[in-house]
């Protein structure tokens, strides 16, 4: 039977979702540049925690749900520009976010990359961005990810990305909701960050998995992991909106 024949009463493979093209997989080199520094994401987590503890009266709650090794995803809903340099300072582990690329010009530019945050495109399907964040996974790091993408949608998860789904199929990585409260009353611009010494509350959420574990990444498996990561992700943030106080925002 040639390779060509197809077997009567079989369906033909369903067909894969476009995905991000990026560097061939045996491009040792392309994968090398790629990945940002584990260390200097170490050494941010530290200049992060000093400063938003510094800075605020932080709680954070269940740091304990984030696995200690391995790949793992952080999705956290976003109100704030102060939201990724906390959820860095407060993670259990050192973190690499995916941080749009308007905030990598100077002077940012230079401390966002030395502290291992990765720069992506909002507009498409960022393909050196997406290796990036593949890269840290594939060696065992974890990614930050802001499902919105957006600060403007005022921290409710309406529509996840299916960047956070690829990345969670591809590498099989478990996914970890964090909720964030106390980020978003005073607006969202850079210059809206909230009253020193205020209280702040950081909920990490049980590990989840999308997919059936064979990295299958077709139309309907991509359709189907994003939305059962958008039920978790929502479902986390109402839970945790209950447990800080109703009316946190």
């Amino acid at each position: 039977m040639s390779a060509g024949t197809r077997i009567p009463g079989s369906r033909s493979p369903e067909p894969r979702s476009p995905e991000p093209r990026g560097p061939r997989p045996g491009d040792a080199d392309a994968a090398a540049r790629e990945l940002p520094a584990q260390r200097g994401a170490a050494v941010g987590r530290v200049l992060s925690g000093a400063l938003v503890r510094g800075g605020w009266r932080v709680r954070v709650l269940g740091e304990w749900r984030v696995p200690t090794q391995g790949p793992v995803i952080l999705a956290a809903n976003h109100s704030n520009f102060l939201d990724g340099p906390l959820l860095l300072g407060v993670s259990p582990r050192p973190v690499h976010f995916l941080v749009k690329q308007e905030f990598f010009r100077w002077p940012l530019g230079p401390l966002l990359r030395g502290v291992g945050q990765i720069p992506i495109d909002r507009e498409g399907a960022d393909r050196r961005a997406i290796t990036s964040a593949v890269s840290v996974l594939e060696q065992g790091g974890a990614v930050g990810v802001f499902p919105e993408g957006t600060r403007l949608s005022g921290g409710a998860f309406a529509q996840v990305r299916n960047g956070l789904t690829y990345l969670a199929l591809r590498a099989d990585a478990p996914v970890v909701p964090v909720a964030v409260f106390g980020t978003n009353g005073r607006g969202t611009s850079v210059n809206a960050l909230p009253a020193p010494r205020a209280r702040i509350d950081v909920v990490f959420g049980d590990a989840f998995r999308v997919g059936d574990g064979t990295g299958r990444r077709t139309r309907t498996v991509l359709r189907e992991a994003a939305e059962t990561v958008k039920e978790r992700l929502t479902g986390h943030l109402e839970s945790s909106r209950e447990l800080v106080g109703g009316d946190r925002t």
